[in-house]
């Protein structure tokens, strides 16, 4: 008797692991998902507001950035929370390929936070341009078109393609 309620109290326990293993899992995926979703939404709306040349369009696409901003944000989070409490749950320790994926993850949102000072720029200028009715300035198209900055924000994407590769296939 007393075996069998110790065989099921262990069969509860791995059961509870696995429901949290699963859970955790799930959170880390969904923050992973928000993470690409909010560098896409940021990176398509700067590229959409560089083809044009009216400030008011630029501030509104501008604008749109600081939800991809907001996604990555919560993104970076949750995939860092719940990716270590998968290392965690799963024991697998500071394996090498968790050792890069983390490395890339403090690349990715350091070159896209230098990478979006520029574009910030711009949305506070066209701003400013738009409040008065003026056309596109040399400084906002600068702004708009700064390599160093582009540079940074693809270099960025790079690396969370990187973190991808490395979280798929575990080196």
């Amino acid at each position: 008797m007393l075996r069998r309620l110790a065989a099921l109290r262990l069969h509860r326990g791995l059961l509870r692991a696995g429901v949290a293993v699963e859970v955790v899992l799930f959170l880390h995926l969904l923050g992973a998902l928000t993470f690409v979703a909010g560098i896409v939404v940021a990176g398509v709306a700067f590229e959409a507001a560089r083809r044009h040349r009216d400030p008011a369009e630029i501030a509104l696409l501008l604008g749109l950035t600081r939800v991809g901003v907001l996604l990555v944000g919560t993104g970076a989070l949750a995939v860092l929370v719940f990716g270590l409490w998968l290392v965690h749950l799963e024991h697998i320790g500071m394996a090498g390929w968790i050792v890069g994926a983390l490395a890339l993850w403090v690349v990715a949102l350091g070159l896209g936070g230098v990478g979006g000072q520029r574009p910030k720029q711009a949305r506070l200028l066209a701003r400013r341009l738009a409040a008065a009715a003026e056309p596109e300035t040399p400084e906002l198209r600068a702004l708009l078109d700064d390599p160093a900055s582009r540079a940074a924000n693809y270099l960025s994407a790079l690396a969370v393609l990187g973190i991808l590769a490395l979280m798929a296939f575990k080196p």
